[in-house]
């Protein structure tokens, strides 16, 4: 089986790997060079299978800069799915609102990217079998695909949003006078992770959809502290939503 699409599961969203049929899924440990995931709520296993009737490779868990892990490590996972034939990537993560708007279970669009980590999965000398030496970022989140996802999530009932993604190194979480600044510079979400997968990704000409679960109000937004543990339930609260909408639009993005 060649998959068409590939799945990036994040913070407490694994459970979207449980609907995948006919799956086999191989533990990271067991592929030759892939990083083990040590972030809490990432099991780290690659699930083949089915799922909508498209063909699809789900990466349940992925690995962070944070855990020390390089950049081009980092990508390793998204890189062996483009080898194995992926023409769309589908990502999601966990995140903090700096909108007050994105409340907690809400789930949005990455419309386009800050990239505040400081490093990037390209640098250093450019495989061309990949892709090219100055990959365009214009589309990076793909409008088609997000025009899908909002059509669909119509059909469903759910608010979509739509909002940038500000990509943090980590793992501390942001104080509130970064998230001043990252609201200043047009950021409307704010995360660890996704923005090294979707720069490996179109690198080699895949077309991307990201998908934000707003599990907190970033620091400052709101009075309250901020704990992994209120993201990982808020993560699987919003579990059920995330996986219904993904079956209306993984069909959609295998056959496109």
């Amino acid at each position: 089986m060649q998959p068409a699409v590939g799945v990036v599961l994040g913070s407490g969203l694994g459970g979207f790997a449980d609907a995948v049929e006919e799956a086999v899924a191989i533990p990271y440990g067991e592929i030759p060079g892939w990083p083990r995931s040590t972030a809490v709520g990432h099991s780290g296993t690659l699930v083949l299978g089915h799922f909508g009737g498209a063909p699809v490779a789900v990466m349940k868990g992925r690995a962070h800069l944070y855990e020390g892990v390089p950049p081009a490590k980092v990508v390793f996972g998204v890189r062996v799915l483009g080898r194995l034939g992926i023409g769309s990537l589908v990502l999601t993560n966990a995140c903090g609102a700096i909108d007050p708007s994105l409340q907690p279970g809400r789930l949005v669009a990455i419309s386009d990217h800050l990239n505040l980590q400081g490093s990037s999965p390209l640098i250093g000398p450019n495989d061309d079998t990949l892709g090219p030496r100055f990959p365009d970022m214009s589309d990076a989140y793909d409008p088609e695909y997000r025009a899908l996802a909002g059509e669909a999530a119509g059909r469903l009932g759910l608010e979509l949003g739509e909002g940038v993604y500000a990509a943090w190194l980590g793992p501390a979480f942001e104080t509130p006078a970064e998230i001043r600044m990252i609201r200043a510079l047009g950021g409307d979400l704010v995360g660890m992770s996704t923005v090294p997968e979707v720069l490996a990704a179109r690198h080699m000409g895949i077309r991307c959809l990201a998908l934000s679960c707003v599990t907190n109000a970033a620091a400052g937004v709101s009075p309250d502290p901020i704990d992994h543990e209120q993201v990982l339930e808020v993560g699987a609260r919003a579990a059920g939503d995330l996986v219904a909408l993904l079956r209306e639009v993984i069909p959609r993005l295998g056959s496109s």
